[in-house]
C-alpha cells in the first residue's frame, strides 16, 4: 500500500512516471523505500533544498504503520 502511494506521489511531478520503480527491503531498524525515477527526474523530485522529497516523506510518514520509515530517492542510471 505504501509503495503504491509513493509510485502515485512520484508518478504525479515526474516527466517519466513509467521509470517510477519503489523497491521495498525490510531492515531491522525499519522499511526502507528505494524509489528509482529517470536521471533528469530526480531533480524535480527531491526539489529546492528537498523540500519536495521531505513533503512525500512527511506524507508516507502520516500515512504509514507507527515504526521507522525511510524514503530514498535515486536515478535509474546508479548502479549498485
Amino acid at each position: 500500500m505504501i509503495a503504491e502511494l509513493i509510485e502515485h506521489l512520484v508518478g504525479g511531478i515526474v516527466a517519466y512516471p513509467d521509470d517510477v520503480d519503489v523497491r521495498t527491503k525490510q531492515l531491522r531498524r525499519g522499511v526502507i523505500y528505494e524509489v528509482r525515477v529517470h536521471p533528469s527526474d530526480l531533480g524535480k523530485v527531491i526539489g529546492r533544498s528537498g523540500r519536495t522529497a521531505t513533503a512525500i516523506r512527511t506524507v508516507v510518514n502520516a500515512v504509514a504503520d507507527k515504526g521507522s520509515t525511510r524514503i530514498d530517492f535515486v536515478d535509474v542510471d546508479r548502479r549498485r
